[in-house]
């Protein structure tokens, strides 16, 4: 058990070195959280550390016994961390990882009136009737507005938070941390064919949704490969991730 909690703390600490490479994170806010197998108890980034700096160790093990008590330590757990992850992992038995930031295209988009993004192109359809809408934007992720969250999302996979930024989850580090990088790609290409002021060549729903389902069952298994060639890279770049 020890030697598969380890190895979860490196797969997560991996994917905040490499969201700070793609300029995704803002400044030592956001955070990501992994549920240890087999429980409810689950790992998040430290309060205050750069995601370029974040090792294994600076993941912090939240359990039942200890959660009230992380609660009054702000300089351990940031409380938005805390009860947004906590609120998720509770009600979301899908959600076994969770992904939030505030990068900048998913960010751009949760602004808008309608932030639904349409079926442009494969990324885009990647997502479709897959993401959650919480719209009812009241303050910073506390307590109340982190059920609220929680509730919001439903059985859906993932969740787009108006005027604040993006949730991705998985049932594994690789998978959360997949849709996260895709749904910021999707959301620049959304964007950016809107910024062009011309007509979007929009798919039927049934095409849309066709490829959607076909990327999830895809034979490959992208979301793993990826994780692992970002391990290769920082196993000889920042191999101190894993520390």
């Amino acid at each position: 058990m020890q030697m598969e909690i380890s190895e979860l703390q490196k797969e997560l600490a991996a994917t905040f070195r490499w969201t700070a490479r793609l300029n995704m994170h803002e400044g030592v806010a956001n955070h990501f959280s992994a549920c240890v197998p087999g429980s409810s108890d689950f790992y998040v980034n430290k309060a205050g550390i750069h995601f370029s700096n974040i090792k294994a160790s600076d993941l912090i093990l939240v359990t039942k016994e200890n959660k009230e008590e992380l609660k009054n330590k702000p300089d351990i757990i940031d409380p938005t961390a805390l009860y947004i992850h906590s609120a998720i992992h509770e009600k979301a038995a899908h959600a076994r990882c969770i992904f939030h930031v505030h990068s900048k295209y998913a960010t751009a988009l949760s602004t808008l009136k309608d932030p639904v993004m349409k079926p442009i192109d494969q990324n885009t359809m990647m997502f479709y009737n897959r993401v959650s809408a919480f719209k009812e934007f009241g303050g910073l992720g506390l307590e109340e507005e982190s059920i609220k969250m929680a509730n919001a999302l439903g059985n859906k996979q993932h969740m787009l938070l108006a005027n604040h930024g993006i949730l991705t989850t998985g049932r594994t580090v690789a998978e959360g941390f997949n849709s996260l990088y895709y749904f910021e790609r999707a959301a620049e290409t959304y964007l950016t064919a809107l910024s062009t002021n011309q007509e979007l060549n929009v798919v039927s729903h049934e095409i849309a949704e066709k490829t959607a389902e076909e990327h999830e069952n895809f034979p490959t298994d992208f979301a793993n490969l990826f994780l692992s060639q970002i391990r290769i890279i920082l196993d000889k770049e920042e191999p101190d991730y894993k520390n």
